[in-house]
Parts: structure tokens; C-alpha cells; sequence
């Protein structure tokens, strides 16, 4: 077990681009010299009374002028009370204006942000402030019906480097100090807000691994700023345009994609939405002149089937964008008539490379594919599973490799030695094909090929044909054991609310439906099971960990199945 921290340097701990690399990044001007703090800074002095964050739950309406404010004071208040350079600190906040607060100060000070998730509980949140030696933990008092409180109190008496917890937000703090009494510290000296260098750590975001807890991954204010930087000019992201922030806020998605932080680089408006219901978002919409937002498939086609019925104008949503997860093909072409808007498909991962679809790329292009890389720099291989490099169409192992793709997890050798090849490329799990217009198309994760008795599967194939079927909402399949063939199919249906008993379709009318469709007999589905949702992450992504395993606990011969 790696060991726990209690200070020191954390940018001995991560891995980072050799010097070639980052004198090519900087060259090139990939690397611009700047960091969050910074940023913040320099948007506060060009247009101060612009609205920079909107949190509707509270009734927050920030300026520019103020988050920066506000940002400089709670970072004082933070150093006053020990919290410096270097020291990691666990954020656990929900969708409200207080994350931006808390981590522009932490940025200010070169303090690093642990991004958590509000549905982490006792083993994540141990886990993250123990691995990191956590100087502090910020939490919102209590939120979705969960106290936040009992979590902090429990993992306090646990991990003896966490000497601080902040409940930030209106909420009674219990045993803990509020965040708002941070505020009342005098303003620090300015040369103790000078903050980090650009090539050193802003924060540690969360792996989006499938197996046991999230690893570390490092970034530093250089490449995550220009991964910003990239996305704006991709996604046509400038000071007039209006994100709104459905899925949670401290996710590489929403943070980067171009997402808050990118729309903050712009001077844009980051409007929160507390929660990702249409009834919830829609009206913001509305209400804020919302331009664009990120969602993650299981959430675009509730936003697809809502729209139509919506009594709200939806009419300000420029671009919906849609990643975190293979968006299939058949799913995005209800896009565009739902919501009347461009779609952008986003094919991307917390340790760097992002892939968008273009504004101006043809329909097909669009629904069809995850996209082109931001950066000339991002290398792309295609390879066998003998690292063999393989030609433009075939289907292989995505590698990459760039000027914002982590060269190593955060103290995490042995991790690093099997996710990264020996010149620097990250073995990201995806099985893609690339077009001969540089366009990626992922057949999904290597874990998610299902070998049946040596026949090969890609899943996403088989859901795309079950999402044709006009009943069907949503589709996954799995592999589950099979003595005979090694592994047979699953796939897991969701049927579309309001379709009378008479549309509904028997598994075996889905089985002849795709098999009409000219799916080949051994990629049929072997077992059809309706449920009414399937299990997610924290973030809203479907686990399909969680469905192999549910799978794998069948024992029943049956080859037809409804629960």
C-alpha cells in the first residue's frame, strides 16, 4: 500500500514531461505562462461588474470584482490558519457558488484542490485524505438527504494530517468552522498570494478508473489552462456565452470540457443548476440565456425525450455538448430535433486528451464519431495488443500522448509502470478506429469486448442496433460467464415511459429486431433483461462494472429474462 503523506512537495510525487517536451510546449505556445490565479486576476481587471457565477439556490450573482474579492479573503483566511503551498486539501462540494471560492483561493496560495464528488462517502473520502495527507476537507453541512457532517467527523478521527474541516454554504457547521468566518480575516500580504509557477500543480483530479478507488491524477496550471484555452476556440466559447453547470461541478467534464472553468478563462457566466432534472435545468435555461452545456448520455436522452413537452424556451442553447461516455450513434441523431441545437461530441479523459466533434463538421460526421483532439501536439497511436502500430481504419488500443496528457499518476508507480508506455505514451483502455479525416470513433473500453467463444463483440455495437427500436430508451450490454462459450451476451433495457402494454416488446421481438437489421446471428444478444435503470456512477455515467458483476451472479440457463 502506498504510503500516507503528511506534507512536503507533491510535485515530487508526479510525474511530469520531460524537458524536450515541455520546451516544444512552450515553443509553441501551448503553454502560455499563466495559472488559475492569475487568470482570475486579469478577467477581475478587464471587466469587473460582468456576472462571472449565478447559484440560483442561494441567489448568488458574483461579479468578476467579487469572486476575485471574495477568493482573496477566504485565502487569507486560510493561511491564518496554516493552510499554505503545497498542502492537499479535499473538496467535496455540491453544484453551489462556493466551489468556485474555494478553489480560486486555494489556487491563490498554491494550495491543492482534491476534487471529490458529492456521491463519494466514507471509503473514497478516507481514502483521498489519507493517500494525500489532507490538510483540510471542505464539505457543504448536508446535501441530497446526506449529512456531509457525520462523513467529515468519522474521517476526521481517522486520518491524522486533517486538522481543518469547512462547511461552507448557510447550513448549521455542527463541530466544524463555517467557511464564511474565514472570510473575516484581514487581507493577506500579496506576496504571500503570489501563488505557484505556471509549470507546477494546480490540483488533483480523480481518475475515472472501473476498479477499486479513483487514482490521482496531477495537472498543473500550464496544461489544464491550455487544454481551456483549446476547447473555447473549438466550442466558439467567448465573454458572451452562458454555461450552465449540470453535472457535478468539481468533474473533469464540467470543469474543462470547455466547461466552468474554461467559460471563466473566456469571462463568460457559469450558471449553476443544482440538479440535473429537466423541471430544474429548462427553466434556467430560460431564465439565463444558458448558450451551452455539458451531459453525459444517460442525461441527453432524458434532455431529448423532456424537450418536446417542455414548456420552457429553449431557444438561447447554442450547443449541447455530450461526453463522458460513448454517445451512440442512433442516440445523437435525436439530438438536434429535440433540443434545436448543434451538438458536440466530446470523447476525453481526466489524465488529458479531449476529442471534439467540430462546429462546422458535416451531420454525419458529428453523430458518427467522438471527434478530433484540441491540440496539433496530441500524438495519436492505434495499436494491436502487441503495441503494434496498426493502419487508419483498423480497430485497436488507444495511446496518446501531449501537451496536456499526464506522463504519471500521483504517487503511483506501480500504477504508472502499467499505464504508460516506457516514451511516455498513457494506455488509456479504448478500443477506437481512426478515420482518414483524423476523427476517433470508440468501440468502447477493452473491458467491455466480449469474447464469445472467440467471436469478438464491441457492446456499443449491439446497444446502437436495441436504441433503433423505437421502444427503447436506453440499452446496455455486458458480457456474462458462460461454461460452454467462455462469455455469451446480456443487454440490459430500458423501455420508454408512457408505451402502452401492447407496444412493449418481448425480449425475443428485440432479438429479431436487430437481427433484421443484419446483425450477424453470434452478435444477437443472448439474454434480453427490461430494468427500469441502470446503476451510475457519481457523476451520472453508467457503471458497467456494476452490471458485469450483476451479470456474473446469474446462474439461470434461461436465455430470456424480465424483471
Amino acid at each position: 500500500m502506498s504510503r500516507t503523506l503528511t506534507g512536503g512537495r507533491p510535485d515530487a510525487l508526479a510525474p511530469t514531461w520531460p524537458a524536450e517536451f515541455a520546451e516544444r510546449y512552450r515553443a509553441a505556445g501551448w503553454w502560455g505562462g499563466e495559472t488559475f490565479g492569475q487568470v482570475l486576476r486579469d478577467r477581475a481587471a478587464v471587466h469587473p461588474g460582468r456576472l462571472a457565477v449565478v447559484d440560483p439556490a442561494s441567489g448568488h450573482r458574483w461579479t468578476y470584482a467579487e469572486l476575485d474579492r471574495r477568493a482573496d479573503r477566504l485565502a487569507a483566511g486560510l493561511l491564518a490558519r496554516g493552510i499554505g503551498r503545497g498542502d492537499r486539501v479535499v473538496v467535496q462540494l455540491p453544484n453551489i457558488a462556493e466551489f468556485f471560492e474555494v478553489i480560486f483561493a486555494l489556487f491563490r496560495i498554491g494550495a491543492l484542490p482534491v476534487f471529490a464528488l458529492p456521491a463519494h462517502r466514507e471509503t473514497e473520502i478516507a481514502y483521498f485524505c489519507s493517500f494525500t495527507g489532507a490538510a483540510a476537507y471542505v464539505i457543504a453541512a448536508a446535501h441530497g438527504g446526506y449529512d456531509y457532517r457525520e462523513l467529515a467527523a468519522r474521517t476526521k478521527a481517522d486520518v491524522p494530517t486533517l486538522r481543518h474541516v469547512f462547511v461552507a454554504g448557510d447550513g448549521d457547521p455542527g463541530p466544524f468552522e463555517p467557511l464564511a468566518a474565514l472570510r473575516t480575516e484581514p487581507a493577506a500580504d500579496p506576496a504571500d498570494l503570489a501563488g505557484p509557477a505556471p509549470h507546477e500543480l494546480a490540483f488533483l483530479q480523480l481518475s475515472g478508473g472501473s476498479t477499486g478507488v479513483p487514482k490521482l491524477i496531477p495537472r498543473t496550471h500550464d496544461d489544464y489552462i491550455y487544454s481551456l484555452r483549446g476547447s473555447n476556440e473549438i466550442c466558439g466559447v467567448d465573454e458572451e456565452s452562458v454555461f450552465l453547470c449540470v453535472l457535478p461541478a468539481a468533474h473533469n467534464f464540467t470543469l474543462s470540457s470547455p466547461g466552468s472553468l474554461g467559460a471563466l478563462y473566456a469571462g463568460a457566466r457559469v450558471v449553476m443548476c443544482p440538479d440535473p432534472n429537466p423541471d430544474t435545468a429548462f427553466p434556467l435555461i430560460e431564465r439565463e440565456g444558458v448558450t451551452l452545456t455539458g451531459l453525459v448520455p444517460p442525461l441527453a436522452l432524458v434532455w431529448t425525450e423532456a424537450a418536446p413537452e417542455a414548456r420552457y424556451d429553449l431557444g438561447s442553447l447554442q450547443v449541447l455538448l455530450v461526453g463522458g461516455a460513448k454517445f451512440s450513434e442512433e442516440a445523437a441523431r435525436r439530438v438536434r430535433p429535440a433540443l434545436g441545437c448543434t451538438l458536440q461530441q466530446v470523447f476525453g479523459m481526466a489524465e488529458g486528451l479531449v476529442n471534439y466533434t467540430r462546429l462546422d463538421d458535416p451531420e454525419e460526421t458529428v453523430v458518427t464519431t467522438q471527434g478530433r483532439p484540441i491540440s496539433p501536439d496530441d500524438e495519436i497511436r492505434v495499436v494491436d495488443d502487441e503495441d503494434n502500430d496498426l493502419p487508419v481504419g483498423a480497430t485497436g488500443h488507444l495511446l496518446t500522448r501531449g501537451p496536456y496528457t499526464i506522463r504519471g499518476y500521483w504517487n503511483a508507480p506501480e500504477h504508472n509502470a502499467r499505464s504508460f508506455t516506457a516514451d511516455g505514451f498513457y494506455r488509456t483502455g479504448d478500443v477506437v478506429r481512426l478515420t482518414p479525416t483524423g476523427h476517433l470513433v470508440v468501440e468502447g473500453r477493452a473491458k467491455d469486448q466480449i469474447n464469445r467463444g472467440g467471436e469478438k463483440i464491441a457492446a456499443e455495437e449491439v446497444e446502437n442496433h436495441l436504441l433503433a427500436h423505437p421502444a427503447v430508451h436506453d440499452a446496455n450490454v455486458v458480457a456474462e460467464p458462460d461454461p460452454y462459450l467462455g462469455e455469451r451476451t446480456r443487454a440490459y433495457v430500458i423501455l420508454r415511459a408512457g408505451a402502452a402494454e401492447g407496444e412493449r416488446p418481448r425480449p425475443v421481438e428485440l432479438k429479431k429486431f436487430v437481427r433484421a437489421r443484419g446483425l450477424a446471428a453470434y452478435k444477437v444478444p443472448d439474454r434480453v433483461e427490461f430494468v427500469d435503470a441502470f446503476p451510475q456512477t457519481g457523476v451520472g455515467k453508467i457503471s458497467k462494472k456494476d452490471l458485469r458483476a450483476d451479470a456474473a451472479t446469474v446462474t439461470d440457463a434461461a436465455t430470456d429474462h424480465t424483471r
